[in-house]
């Protein structure tokens, strides 16, 4: 019998996003691979998500990110309305096996809430597991609702309610790890690449005063707020200093920005960010926070990249110190490790990334965790 999914990636962005997204750009990678496993994929998203699936429920016709920027009271409606629609879906049909649920918090308040008749539910948490203890510290999901990580130490640091409803972790993966180690090498040059959103937890300030003090170049590329180019940015203004992230750039991030030795650059994606990563004599990750997933890790090592960064959250979990990077507890240290990284072989980071992240062995360990959640939402519920 075949597998129907509800997969629910929120909001916010369409599938595949139009350059960064983590969340998308992971329902992006995983989905095709399930369809190929035989599984059906109803895709909730926005109507602008052009990933082929099986069936497609949308409430807003675009991505709502830009809606983030404005205040709590504002915007606290749009993941609700999203998931109001997803309970509609689920309430008029019988089809769906299994909700796979991306949407953080919202949707595992509300899919838990619809109690023992709605299809069992695995929600996967890509965030900071510490940014919701009152709803984690309290999580009664029953047999039906089970949670996995990104990592084993994402899982390790969740509160107890929240481990106990986890049915294990499933590293991120990328299309850029299939067949890795059979493209032709790249010749590399100087520059040092931070791929991602800037905002403090990714620690661009660190890397950008380390590159000057260092003396290496670097490239920051990754929107900042809701702007992905700096003559966007440039356009909005002040008003545009109401988003945090946006702040924190102006304030602690572009004061190293010189245009010549450190610069931004905005989104890259593509190609062009292909080009730049497989370029680059390291990809630095300056963490300032326990990084669940880390896409750009896995996607770095594919490009044949080593990855030079702070030990912190899943790195030493995806990086092996000496051989696909370099990883410290000291910050201070990064900088002598990003010149110390070209001795590195780029073959080794390229063969782990074929072993361990391409997308079919994500998928495969979605489709054990699927059968794993459904038989356990067979059981009767347990008297409170």
């Amino acid at each position: 019998m075949t597998l129907t999914v509800l997969m629910n990636a929120g909001p916010w962005l369409s599938v595949p996003p139009p350059g960064y997204g983590g969340i998308e750009n992971v329902v992006a990678t995983l989905v095709p691979e399930l369809r190929r496993l035989g599984v059906r994929v109803v895709l909730a998203s926005v109507e602008s998500s052009t990933l082929p699936v099986d069936e497609r429920i949308a409430v807003f016709p675009e991505g709502q990110f830009p809606a983030l920027q404005r205040p709590y009271n504002q915007v606290c409606g749009v993941s609700q309305a999203h998931l109001a629609g997803v309970v509609r879906a689920l309430h008029a049909r019988d089809d769906i096996d299994l909700v796979h649920d991306h949407v953080e918090a919202v949707g595992l308040a509300t899919l838990t809430a619809m109690g023992p008749d709605a299809p069992p539910v695995l929600h996967t948490l890509h965030w900071d597991l510490a940014k919701h203890p009152e709803l984690y510290g309290n999580l009664d999901g029953g047999d039906r609702v089970r949670v996995n990580g990104v990592s084993a130490s994402q899982l390790a640091r969740a509160p107890r309610a929240l481990r106990e409803h986890s049915v294990g972790h499933v590293h991120l993966a990328t299309p850029l790890a299939v067949d890795a180690d059979r493209r032709p090498a790249v010749d590399k040059g100087d520059h040092v690449v931070i791929l991602g959103r800037i905002n403090p937890g990714k620690g661009q300030d660190l890397g950008a005063r380390l590159a000057r003090e260092v003396g290496f170049p670097l490239v920051l590329a990754g929107p900042v707020g809701p702007y992905h180019r700096p003559a966007d940015l440039a356009a909005a203004g002040d008003e545009a200093r109401q988003n945090p992230d946006v702040r924190f750039f102006h304030d602690h991030v572009a004061p190293y920005v010189d245009g010549d030795l450190v610069r931004w650059v905005g989104t890259v994606a593509g190609p062009d960010r292909d080009d730049l990563v497989a370029s680059a004599r390291a990809s630095l990750f300056p963490l300032r926070w326990e990084e669940p997933g880390g896409t750009a890790v896995v996607e770095s090592l594919s490009l044949g990249t080593p990855v030079v960064a702070t030990a912190r959250g899943c790195l030493p979990e995806l990086i092996e110190h000496g051989r696909t990077g370099l990883l410290t507890t000291d910050e201070e240290e990064l900088g002598d490790l990003v010149l110390a990284a070209g001795l590195l072989e780029v073959g080794e980071c390229r063969r782990e990334a074929v072993e361990r992240f391409t997308p079919a062995r994500m998928a495969r360990r979605y489709v054990e965790l699927y059968e794993r959640v459904r038989q356990g939402a067979t059981k009767p519920l347990q008297p409170a």
